[in-house]
């Protein structure tokens, strides 16, 4: 009597119960590349399927964004029961009363375009500056000794978490005065990706400086209004 046939896909079909190629073929599966998955965002961490707008994850070690189902958004919260690596990106946009950055400040940092965001890198335990360019991110290689002056001139920034949150600067040309938001590291990201597809030239040309206020724009209307200082 001959073995019956295999028709569990996790073990492989076609292969006799019994026979001494069983364990080969389920090697073989494996080693098979995976099918590719259904058009669609899916969690970066449990592969389940996501909406177009959805949660971002820190990877602390490997400084990148991961994109995350609720599940396992909620579980890096800073009241989840995650680890360290992960941390989930929160979702505040705040304004900040006045400058935190003046114009004559800013010019001390010697940033070469209009906008730049700053956060505390707990990897490197101290703040990184980038700004965005035709290549994409660039950190600056200033001294960044300032940043205590920054936070002094708006106290608001000691709550800004460490990888996870961002001041967000832009300093429009001419007496404007500077922009400042607490904001989502994973929006400055984005910036600099809008900002990467429309680059021209040393300055960005007209196509993205006309991103950039557009984008400054939706974060201007998203943005917590500036809380009045204490009387």
């Amino acid at each position: 009597m001959s073995n019956p046939v295999v028709s569990n896909p996790a073990v492989g079909t076609g292969t006799p119960l019994g026979s001494a190629g069983a364990p080969l073929a389920v090697l073989r599966r494996i080693q098979q590349p995976r099918p590719v998955a259904p058009a669609g965002e899916r969690c970066d961490l449990c592969a389940e399927p996501i909406a177009a707008e959805h949660g971002h994850l820190v990877d602390r070690q490997g400084r990148h964004l991961l994109c995350a189902c609720p599940g396992c958004y909620l579980l890096f919260t800073s009241s989840g029961a995650g680890g360290t690596r992960y941390r989930a990106v929160p979702d505040r946009y705040r304004r900040l009363a006045g400058a935190a950055v003046s114009r004559s400040l800013w010019e001390s940092l010697q940033i070469p375009v209009g906008v730049a965001f700053f956060f505390f890198n707990s990897a490197l335990e101290r703040v990184a500056a980038f700004y965005p360019g035709p290549a994409g991110a660039t950190e600056s290689e200033l001294s960044l000794d300032c940043w205590a002056d920054v936070v002094a001139t708006s106290p608001g920034l000691e709550t800004l978490e460490p990888d996870v949150e961002a001041l967000l600067v832009r300093a429009p040309r001419g007496n404007e005065p500077v922009d400042c938001f607490v904001v989502p590291i994973d929006v400055c990201y984005e910036l600099v990706g809008r900002l990467r597809q429309q680059w021209r030239g040393f300055d960005g040309g007209p196509e993205a400086q006309a991103e950039m206020a557009s984008f400054f724009e939706r974060v201007r209307a998203r943005a917590e209004p500036a809380a009045e200082p204490a009387s």
